[in-house]
């Protein structure tokens, strides 16, 4: 297994914009709960959230995204099944999501783009002061962070097995854990 300082250095080479960092330690930081509540490898979801778009800045169009990272990836000796979650994190790839890693990074990925921007807009710009009623009134509001897939956040906790407020709930609690290194 790579570690996660490999991990980090190849999320470092590949992407500057401190935004996308801080996406990816969110990401992180969500897997990583996820992997305890489901039974997986910590440390391994974990790496797979940090990577899940480390070629996104570089290669951030449909025709490569993640396809480019995928081969980067394969190309470095990374395990197949990080390979293949991170390919299923995109609909646009048709790699099913069929282990509970895939599912929860495609599940908390989109969700942790929308606890950021709600985080932004609170006057403390603090997760801290995020509730999932917040998070879930934003959802409804399509202007607000509308790059963000509302469709995606709720079809990933359905596959989850996990309810809506549940699923907000656990990516927040997850992201105040790293609140320092998001600068939330």
């Amino acid at each position: 297994m790579k570690s996660r300082e490999e991990c980090y250095e190849l999320l470092s080479e590949y992407t500057k914009k401190e935004s996308l960092i801080k996406h990816a330690l969110s990401v992180e930081a969500a897997m990583k709960a996820y992997a305890r509540r489901l039974g997986g490898d910590e440390a391994e979801w974990g790496n797979v959230g940090l990577l899940h778009d480390f070629d996104y800045e570089k290669y951030p169009t449909l025709d490569d995204h993640p396809m480019r990272g995928a081969e980067i990836l394969e190309e470095r000796g990374y395990p197949r099944h990080w390979i293949k979650a991170i390919l299923g994190h995109a609909h646009h790839t048709g790699v099913e999501r069929d282990t509970p890693m895939a599912k929860a990074l495609f599940a908390v990925d989109e969700l942790c783009g929308l606890v950021t921007a709600v985080a932004y807009v609170r006057p403390s710009r603090k997760v801290a002061d995020v509730k999932v009623k917040s998070v879930k009134k934003k959802m409804k509001d399509k202007a607000f962070a509308a790059a963000v897939s509302r469709d995606d956040i709720r079809n990933g906790a359905e596959d989850l097995g996990v309810e809506l407020d549940e699923h907000i709930q656990v990516v927040i609690e997850a992201m105040q854990s790293v609140a320092d290194d998001l600068g939330l």
